[in-house]
């Protein structure tokens, strides 16, 4: 452990929650075929079977789609279980890229894969030093892990690497503004707004492994679209689900094609 992060577990209720809500498990899938380490996605003749058996999972003859797709749950399995024992529980998960599986999942008829650790062991601040083992937290997880491996899925699957990063951001938003705040303590949601407002307008590239923070990247005012009670904050690219609907244009109601 850095100087400033003290080694801890999670309590058996704090695993249960993330286990519940943010697709975290202990237990290997029975579908193998789905279920990889998150290194493989970084070899380019292993991610691309991958991402052909995905293709059929979605029903979609573009793997373009079935990649951005992908890419959305796999951001989510990353991020939503570390983001929320950071702010929630003050502690941090080891989601370094080494460190994790995919375990095919499925809830109903949706393919909702989970992240399996090797390493349980987790992290949390020394006194006065939770800044800088935010830091350690997010740069782990985000330069990486899903920098790399959005770098390598864009060349091996020929896509933007812009869209992944929106797929990534999109989870973030949507975490910190509605999900996380679920039967929050004030002093949970005091932690919360104050690593939302970090992330989006302080966080340096350094952390994303990136150039540009990518989360303010994507930032924008929210609006209010015909048939929406609420204002959503429309998508600067298009993720593709259209390609996997049977209804033609069946855009998300974010969707920057959607006028």
């Amino acid at each position: 452990m850095k100087n400033n992060a003290t080694a801890t577990w999670l309590e058996p209720e704090e695993f249960q929650v993330l286990a519940d809500e943010y697709r975290l498990t202990r237990e290997p899938s029975a579908d193998r075929t789905f279920s990889i380490p998150f290194t493989d996605l970084l070899n380019p003749e292993r991610s691309e079977a991958y991402f052909r058996g995905v293709s059929g999972i979605f029903e979609t003859d573009s793997q373009s789609a079935a990649v951005s797709l992908f890419a959305k749950r796999y951001a989510f399995l990353v991020i939503a279980s570390n983001l929320y024992a950071m702010s929630c529980f003050n502690k941090g998960l080891n989601l370094a890229l080494d460190n994790g599986w995919i375990e095919s999942c499925y809830q109903g008829q949706a393919w909702l894969p989970k992240a399996r650790l090797k390493d349980w062991q987790a992290s949390e601040p020394q006194a006065n030093q939770r800044s800088e083992w935010r830091n350690l937290v997010l740069e782990r997880m985000f330069a990486g892990n899903l920098s790399r491996v959005w770098n390598a899925v864009s060349k091996t699957a020929r896509i933007s690497k812009a869209l992944l990063w929106e797929n990534t951001a999109i989870y973030v938003y949507w975490l910190y503004e509605e999900k996380f705040a679920e039967g929050a303590g004030p002093e949970q949601q005091r932690r919360m707004e104050e690593d939302y407002h970090y992330l989006l307008h302080d966080a340096p590239p350094r952390l994303f492994g990136e150039s540009r923070n990518p989360l303010k990247q994507f930032d924008s005012p929210k609006v209010f679209r015909d048939g929406y009670d609420k204002p959503l904050r429309v998508r600067k690219t298009c993720c593709l689900y259209y390609l996997t609907s049977d209804e033609p244009g069946d855009y998300c109601p974010t969707c920057p094609k959607q006028t």
